[in-house]
């Protein structure tokens, strides 16, 4: 025994032989639709199955530089190292013990094309991966996933709030507060309102319809997050309401600061309902307020035009 296990040990000059693990390298490819890149096993060991281009180290070159090869050689490209995924250990009975590294790699160049180690090349789906060759190569994707789940729902997130698509956005699980919450901020911004002095003409009016006004228009904007309301609905909202304060005697710079207040209250205790820790969670809550600046350039657009209608309550 040496230390606590047995080791083989020259007899004549006491040198003790070290079994060591064989150190492999894998290259994990994604490409831009977020599938992965395999190679089906053309030799034993699991011969026919998929895997990651894997290969062993060789002498003179690192273990990064060994994943680049091994994916030349089965792949037909070439990468960027982008960021180390896992190191494993992993006992064959084909090999003895491996020790198994995966490095993120970026395509830089070339035609995917299966080299003299597979019969196929193939990009597949992440979370339609046929049965692999190695249990390392499984924990490595899943790794891998994991550290991309935060960017790519990002993404997702971000396209659908250009498009306008109608698809969930990560800011959905923040929007149940405003309707819930309607009636506490609107509490919060009457205060103000009937204080600020950029907003005095509120001062004579009624508070309890002021109270129900600013709670109505909170419920409307809930929906309108949840996809239950419309542009019209908005639009009937605002531009009564408008019409209402114009022959309130309300200025219209009252009552556009009225409306800058109100979605202050209301973004200030949006940001307090969350705790910030990821990156996610800070787009999360910006998120939001790009599209509650959707909702208040709408109600302040319609809000003017009811203001500006004649006498006869004419609408263009």
């Amino acid at each position: 025994m040496i230390g606590d296990r047995p080791r083989d040990v020259c007899s004549v000059c006491g040198h003790i032989f070290y079994q060591n693990p064989l150190p492999a390298a894998a290259a994990l490819v994604l490409d831009d639709d977020r599938r992965v890149l395999l190679v089906r096993r053309k030799h034993p060991p699991s011969q026919g199955k998929w895997c990651l281009p894997i290969g062993f180290a060789e002498m003179g070159e690192t273990i990064a530089e060994a994943a680049l090869r091994e994916l030349k050689e089965e792949a037909g490209i070439t990468g960027r190292v982008v960021r180390l995924i896992d190191a494993d250990s992993w006992s064959s009975q084909f090999y003895g013990d491996l020790l198994v590294v995966t490095f993120e790699v970026e395509k830089v160049s070339g035609s995917e094309t299966a080299g003299d180690d597979a019969d196929e090349v193939r990009y597949f789906p992440i979370d339609q991966l046929p049965p692999l060759a190695f249990p390392s190569n499984e924990k490595a994707i899943r790794l891998c996933a994991d550290l991309h789940e935060d960017d790519w729902a990002i993404r997702d997130s971000f396209r659908s709030l250009e498009e306008g698509s109608g698809e969930r956005m990560l800011s959905d699980t923040l929007v149940g507060f405003v309707s819930e919450s309607a009636a506490y901020v609107a509490r919060l911004w009457l205060a103000d309102v009937r204080s600020n002095r950029t907003t005095t003409g509120y001062m004579r009016l009624d508070p309890d319809s002021l109270l129900e006004e600013c709670a109505t228009g909170l419920k409307l904007l809930g929906r309108w997050l949840e996809g239950e309301s419309t542009d019209e609905e908005i639009r009937s909202f605002y531009r009564a309401l408008g019409r209402r304060r114009r022959a309130q005697g309300v200025r219209s710079y009252e009552m556009l600061s009225a409306v800058m207040l109100l979605k202050k209250h209301i973004w200030t205790y949006a940001r307090s309902q969350g705790v910030w820790q990821r990156p996610v969670d800070t787009y999360r809550v910006m998120e939001l307020q790009s599209r509650f600046a959707v909702y208040f350039d709408k109600a302040v657009y319609h809000l003017m035009r009811g203001y500006e209608e004649t006498a006869k309550g004419s609408e263009t």
